[in-house]
């Protein structure tokens, strides 16, 4: 940003962030399942810190991403990235070994949340409802049958190392379940199979330790998969979540011991089954969560009076090292 907005915005009383007039790279696209998305959310991120005046430029994440930030004299790091290599800690500890402060959790907190497997372990010992699961290798995926799981169909297949709902299917019949178990599997991780519960979809966002809302979502597809995720027109939302008062706190509160069981910071989306009863079982925690104009968090953000700049604003000057 130049001297003269600089002028602008201390004569019209703009605080002035740390990260104002310096270069920040907002890093996109990737080599992930999940690159589309993080096209569209780093595209989105770029220009709504423009709008804030910040000099935000795109890095598009290869293999030559280091000397890409060395380039461009980069000061701070936006991290737009989803999936491997983005959101499991990979580039942030580059970042870290690089010295340049950047968005969102660290090397620890990122890897664990991509790690679903490992994941559910902490969040039961911190207390939270985990759906009744097995874990198998890619490697023996294709051979497990309905006799190696304890129990019944539906089943939920999933890889264990991916997002956005990557290689997710409902299986209702043991006919279903090695195709299943082999798309998961293509995905070269540990494959997990959730005995199915049934319930509302909801997700709680969560900045810098605190829930800010629970949202509903109502695919129009089986479950809230990836298309229903980033095809507009194909999924409600319902914000805030149509839960009883006593149910929504209980879940809001679930949302910031996930946050904090995986020793995450910035924001993070904490996906849940919540059941007639109230009872909230934990899904996941994404510690970078879709900034898409289908995305939940906004949604949520924007329910609280926080529009889509401001809290890409709040994100950025919250960067830093986490080593």
């Amino acid at each position: 940003m130049g001297g003269a907005a600089r002028a602008a915005r201390k004569r019209h009383g703009v605080v002035m962030g740390k990260w104002t007039g310096k270069k920040v790279a907002v890093l996109y696209g990737g080599r992930s399942a999940e690159r589309e998305v993080s096209l569209n959310t780093g595209k989105a991120c770029a220009e709504a810190l423009r709008q804030k005046g910040y000099d935000a430029v795109l890095v598009d994440v290869g293999l030559d991403v280091a000397e890409r930030l060395r380039a461009e004299g980069v000061a701070v790091a936006f991290n737009a990235l989803h999936g491997r290599w983005g959101e499991d800690g990979s580039i942030q500890g580059l970042l870290e070994s690089m010295g340049i402060p950047y968005t969102g959790s660290g090397v620890l907190a990122s890897a664990l949340g991509m790690d679903k497997p490992f994941s559910k372990l902490l969040f039961r010992d911190a207390g939270l409802k985990v759906v009744e699961y097995r874990v198998f290798s890619h490697t023996r995926a294709a051979s497990v049958t309905a006799r190696d799981l304890p129990f019944a169909f539906p089943v939920v297949v999933k890889p264990g190392n991916e997002g956005s709902s990557v290689g997710v299917h409902i299986v209702r019949e043991a006919g279903q379940l090695t195709v299943a178990l082999q798309d998961a599997a293509s995905f070269h991780g540990e494959v997990i199979v959730e005995k199915y519960v049934r319930g509302k979809e909801v997700q709680v966002a969560v900045l810098e330790g605190k829930a800010l809302g629970a949202i509903e979502v109502v695919p129009s597809r089986e479950f809230y998969d990836y298309t229903a995720k980033y095809t507009p027109g194909t999924t409600e939302y319902f914000y805030p979540a149509r839960l009883p008062r006593a149910h929504y706190a209980r879940v809001c509160e679930a949302g910031e011991i996930a946050h904090r069981a995986l020793g995450c910071d910035g924001v993070t989306r904490n996906d849940f089954i919540v059941t007639e009863d109230g009872t909230p079982y934990i899904l996941e925690v994404n510690t970078l969560p879709g900034f898409t104009s289908t995305s939940l968090v906004p949604k949520i953000a924007a329910g609280n009076g926080m529009p889509f700049p401001d809290l890409c604003e709040r994100l950025l000057e919250g960067a830093s090292l986490k080593a």
